[in-house]
């Protein structure tokens, strides 16, 4: 995978022939995370590499917590959550070109530099997640999406890594923005601009634009699955389903898997006709890709099916007891 081999600019491996059965530490830094289904998913890839290594939740936003936590010599790497994605990258030693760009950390590794030190790299492996959940499904989706436009549907940290995926994988020639709050998307389109000159972002703002415009050919879904309540939210709604109404038709990623990664959202466009992925998918794409950097190997497939398999029946648990 590209990740690994990138990762090696910024040292050497820290692994030797028998780490994997030492008692290295991974951890999931942020403020709720009790339900988070990251530890089942990494518990099985790291057992399907035989590595006899631990993932354990940190719930804390202290930034000094964090440092101490890595400073320890059996701590190989670490997830990061809301709200430390941006507050965290500045403890680390260097940012890749995603996390610099999207401006977010959700993955920290360890690298050993030429002075023998331990070095921690912070990356963005969200939006990797992003690109692999479709190119599972859909090997042909950059070919197919080249050159017409996309939509991203929400305004924070997830929809900045949705925007960077689209932009760098699948040639999106433009990348319309909906969302309950215009602030959000106005920061989202001055950061862009000059984060990446060039790229061209659109306020999706009203069902009447939508009418005007061609038809988006990946749409990924940032928001929760919630009622729309608010006015802005209840126009965001109103815009998505003008967009999926439209007779030309492509696939739609919803990140949102809780509590069910059925959500409105993916179900209206199966309905309208649209391809689909669940974010559950994306979950557990992005642990391969933490599992990649961190084992150094790419996950075997034998693994990531029972994370799959294990992902689907936790949600399907979560959705009984509603």
């Amino acid at each position: 995978m590209d990740i690994l081999r990138q990762s090696y600019a910024y040292g050497k491996s820290p692994l030797t022939a028998t780490s994997r059965s030492k008692p290295y530490h991974a951890f999931l830094f942020g403020a709720s995370i009790s339900k988070s289904l990251s530890p089942l998913l990494h518990g099985i890839l790291f057992k399907s590499a035989n590595a006899v290594w631990s993932y354990e939740k940190v719930q804390t936003t202290d930034r000094s917590a964090f440092e101490g936590i890595l400073a320890a010599n059996d701590t190989i790497g670490s997830s990061i959550t809301m709200p430390n994605k941006v507050t965290f990258g500045s403890s680390l030693d260097h940012l890749t070109e995603e996390a610099r760009i999207i401006g977010a950390v959700n993955t920290s590794f360890v690298r050993t530099a030429p002075d023998g030190r331990r070095v921690h790299i912070g990356t963005n492996t969200d939006c990797v997640g992003i690109r692999e959940a479709i190119l599972q499904r859909y090997p042909t989706a950059p070919s197919t999406s080249k050159g017409k436009p996309a939509m991203v549907v929400g305004g924070g940290g997830a929809a900045r890594s949705a925007i960077y995926a689209l932009w760098k994988w699948f040639g999106s020639s433009e990348i319309y923005i909906s969302n309950r709050l215009d602030s959000e998307v106005e920061d989202i389109v001055q950061y862009f601009r000059q984060a990446i000159p060039g790229i061209q972002l659109r306020h999706l703002d009203s069902v009447d634009r939508v009418k005007q415009l061609p038809a988006p050919y990946i749409i990924i879904g940032t928001v929760p699955d919630y009622p729309p309540t608010e006015p802005g939210e209840i126009l965001c709604a109103a815009i998505c389903d003008a967009v999926l109404r439209k007779p030309q038709k492509g696939l739609l990623m919803d990140m949102c898997y809780m509590p069910s990664p059925q959500t409105k959202l993916l179900r209206t466009a199966a309905n309208k006709g649209w391809e689909t992925v669940p974010g559950t998918d994306v979950l557990v794409r992005v642990c391969v890709a933490q599992q990649t950097l961190w084992v150094e190997e790419m996950p075997n497939e034998a693994g990531i099916k029972q994370a799959l398999a294990a992902m689907s029946e936790k949600t399907k648990a979560q959705v009984a007891k509603l």
